[in-house]
């Protein structure tokens, strides 16, 4: 399946991930507010059940998403432990 953007599940989905990330960067030490992406923790073509779950996203700046590219699957754990941490201290 391809992915869609003007999906409103899809906007919906990117809306919720940068309103609880603060509408900032949430990679260590950034706290960029420009050019946010809605980053999927799980790919989106490898786990297509976790599209849309709010734990399988995160905010990050234009420079730090472009700086993973490629590299996705060795940053799952470490961003699904940052965005666990963020809900234990609500």
């Amino acid at each position: 399946m391809m992915r869609d953007y003007s999906n409103p599940e899809y906007k919906k989905w990117r809306k919720l991930i940068y309103k609880r990330d603060n509408f900032t960067c949430q990679w260590p030490g950034c706290s960029s507010n420009i050019k946010l992406n809605a980053h999927h923790i799980y790919k989106w073509s490898d786990f297509p059940g976790l599209r849309f779950h709010p734990n399988n996203g995160i905010t990050l700046c234009k420079t730090h998403h472009d700086n993973i590219k490629g590299l996705e699957d060795s940053y799952s754990q470490f961003f699904s432990k940052l965005i666990l941490n963020k809900g234990n201290k609500k």
